[in-house]
């Protein structure tokens, strides 16, 4: 059967581009299609956790991010104040920026955090994936798809002449957006709800630095009687470029109507929130979104999956979008690439809905409880009932008083609340997957959080868990994580010294995906005794970790010769690929493509 393309991609947001990154480095073909003339043409997603960070230092990205994001250190505080030039009310370490949490993530992790925005981050993936193969059509809508056993045949058209015309893929991939085409007509399971809220954001150039530099903030909420509909209550300053693009935002009544959008009048509410009116504006965009609380139970059928914001709809609040559609993208990219590949069978394409839509639905709903839990601090700036609410409760947080005191005690309560937005790391690392891609520990009891699981990460070897970080140091003295010699496309085996039969074994399969680590030698040397302390595993165990991160399997003990290796490590891979022998897996497809400066090792 002739196929024009192995994997064809519906959007070239986060999620298709990743997912074409991943394929491309794969060395399988793939062909994005977008409706719009370009990438995001607005700032939208921001926040860049540190998952998505190792994400892209997996893909060989990672300086390239760098290179145009906003540092880790400039996302620092988040203040509540009258206004971006008036008196602060509280203020918040926030981002793993903390003393009291920068440690939490520097030992969690070879990445910190970053603040790219849409226009910037799209475009890094788009071109790295068609530097490696990928090809592309924009101004181009999906309109209709039908698959069959063997491929999807989907119907496009283009947006200039009219035009309609087909193509044939393997795989189909549904990236393309909350108002999902694709998802529609699979008739994919939502629940929840849309539109439950509305807030208006404007696109705005001026430079605030004289009252941002010295606090450097990528949010900054507003406390005023002019910004205080809505669940969160207050205005929003967000630094687009810190300190000269930014956007604007306020919530309004949708039972009302649209809100003045008038420049007049979106000008005023700005200079309100700056708190400077004599300030020069210019005015870019301006807009209104909804606020979403839905997600889809299921994320594929057949041999069309879905991913990102098609599948998991929510606001922005906790910073998890971005970041979950480029995790989606990760998940799927290699499992594609290997059942394109013929080193998979069905269920290993199974498993990506398996493994994400319960991710997609704590998102969701962590998004929406972030909103949510404003309500404490809304009340500490609020005297219900007064003429003026606002102002009467920013007059009692200053009173030095009984009730200012209550209120101020209340400021600290609402604060240690918000943790689980601005500082929620075990959110974003914490996850654990389960399906027939993972195989579990026998006789294993359940985990046991030793801490907040969404406030901390924990670091484990778990089957499903991705492979913790440790530093570990190379032949020529120079550091590189666990993750830097894991992944890449590849399965990979690791062990320790003491697990020379798990190294026989690897040689003896011979598998062109799999490759094996072996720590303590001099080219992975465990000088910090770090991976010593975490591995949970015998030096002479072995793990068995797939080309997204995440831990497939782990002996933990040393097998009994290089045969008892073999058949073990050989049942674990046929299990995990969903294949009834190794013996026919082709050994004529490209390897995947390895960044340049990974260490590899036979």
């Amino acid at each position: 059967m002739a196929y024009e393309t192995d994997v064809l991609i519906i959007g070239a947001g986060p999620t298709g581009s990743t997912t074409a990154l991943a394929l491309a480095n794969c060395g399988v073909g793939c062909h994005i299609v977008s409706r719009g003339n370009w990438m995001a043409d607005s700032p939208r997603a921001h926040i860049t956790n540190q998952r998505a960070n190792e994400v892209f230092r997996d893909l060989g990205i990672s300086e390239d991010v760098a290179r145009y994001a906003s540092p880790w250190e400039l996302m620092g505080d988040t203040t509540f104040t009258t206004s971006l030039a008036g008196p602060e009310l509280i203020r918040m370490r926030t981002w793993g920026t903390g003393d009291d949490r920068r440690g939490d993530y520097l030992r969690a992790s070879p990445c910190g955090m970053v603040d790219i925005i849409q226009p910037l981050l799209e475009p890094i993936l788009f071109q790295k994936a068609a530097e490696k193969g990928a090809t592309f059509a924009f101004n181009t809508e999906y309109i209709r798809h039908e698959q069959d056993s063997r491929g999807v045949l989907a119907t496009l058209r283009d947006r200039l002449d009219g035009r309609e015309y087909t193509v044939r893929a393997r795989y189909m991939v549904g990236a393309d957006g909350a108002r999902s085409s694709v998802v529609e007509h699979l008739d994919l399971p939502i629940e929840g709800r849309t539109a439950r809220a509305g807030t208006v954001y404007t696109i705005f150039n001026a430079d605030l630095s004289r009252y941002s530099k010295h606090r450097p903030s990528i949010l900054n909420w507003i406390v005023t009687p002019d910004a205080s509909f809505g669940e969160i209550g207050m205005g929003l300053l967000r630094a687009v470029r810190p300190w000269t693009q930014w956007i604007a935002g306020w919530g309004f009544d949708i039972n009302k109507g649209e809100p003045d959008l008038s420049a007049d009048s979106v000008r005023q509410k700005i200079r309100v929130l700056i708190g400077d009116p004599a300030i020069d504006l210019d005015i870019v965009r301006t807009s209104i979104w909804y606020i979403n609380q839905a997600y889809a139970t299921q994320y594929s059928k057949g041999r069309v999956f879905c991913g990102g914001d098609a599948v998991h709809r929510h606001p922005p609040s906790s910073g998890l979008g971005n970041n979950t559609c480029v995790q989606d993208g990760h998940n799927l990219g290699w499992k594609l690439a290997y059942a394109v590949k013929g080193w998979a069978g069905p269920k290993l394409l199974e498993s990506y809905s398996l493994e994400r839509a319960p991710v997609g639905r704590q998102v969701v709903l962590r998004a929406n409880q972030s909103r949510l839990d404003y309500a404490l601090l809304k009340a500490c700036f609020r005297i219900q009932g007064a003429e003026n609410p606002v102002a009467a409760g920013i007059a009692r947080f200053r009173d030095p008083g009984p009730e200012g005191v209550a209120a101020r005690k209340a400021a600290q309560v609402a604060l240690d609340l918000k943790q689980t937005e601005f500082n929620a790391q075990g959110v974003e690392m914490n996850q654990r997957y389960e399906s027939s891609a993972v195989i579990p520990d026998k006789e294993v009891e359940p985990e046991i959080w030793r801490r907040d699981r969404d406030l901390y990460n924990q670091p484990t070897t778990r089957p499903g868990a991705k492979i913790p970080h440790a530093w570990l140091v190379g032949s020529d003295g120079i550091r590189m994580s666990t993750l830097d010699v894991t992944g890449k496309g590849l399965l990979t085996v690791v062990t320790g010294l003491a697990g020379d039969a798990w190294k026989d074994a690897v040689r003896r399969l011979d598998l062109p995906f799999l490759r094996i680590v072996v720590t303590g030698s001099l080219e992975v040397q465990d000088l910090y005794c770090e991976w010593q302390r975490i591995r949970e595993i015998d030096e002479s165990g072995a793990l068995l970790v797939r080309p997204d991160g995440v831990i497939a399997w782990r002996d933990k003990e040393a097998a009994s010769d290089v045969d008892d290796a073999e058949e073990k490590l050989s049942a674990a891979i046929r299990a995990v690929l969903d294949l009834p022998n190794l013996s026919a897996i082709p050994r004529d497809q490209p390897e995947p493509s390895i960044p340049s400066g990974t260490p590899l090792f036979a």
